[in-house]
């Protein structure tokens, strides 16, 4: 029982963590630095979402990319 407890709350770490990483991209879509340090730092926060995607795979198996769309079809 602890266990799954465990595997739930790692799960919604990372499914925030994932939408974090989605929002901070979004955001540097449309600040202030332009050319190459936005594509920088918008890469950076893609790789980080695929790292994490990985992580939750690893957890829930093939569900973890429908738990990512239904996460980011919610951030505004």
């Amino acid at each position: 029982m602890l266990e799954a407890q465990k595997q739930r709350s790692e799960v919604a770490r990372l499914l925030s963590q994932i939408s974090a990483e989605y929002e901070a991209a979004q955001r540097g879509l449309s600040g202030l630095s332009y050319g190459t340090s936005q594509h920088e730092f918008i890469t950076t926060r893609m790789e980080n979402m695929g790292q994490l995607h990985s992580q939750l795979q690893a957890l829930v198996g093939d569900a973890a990319i429908a738990m990512i769309a239904d996460r980011l079809a919610n951030c505004h």
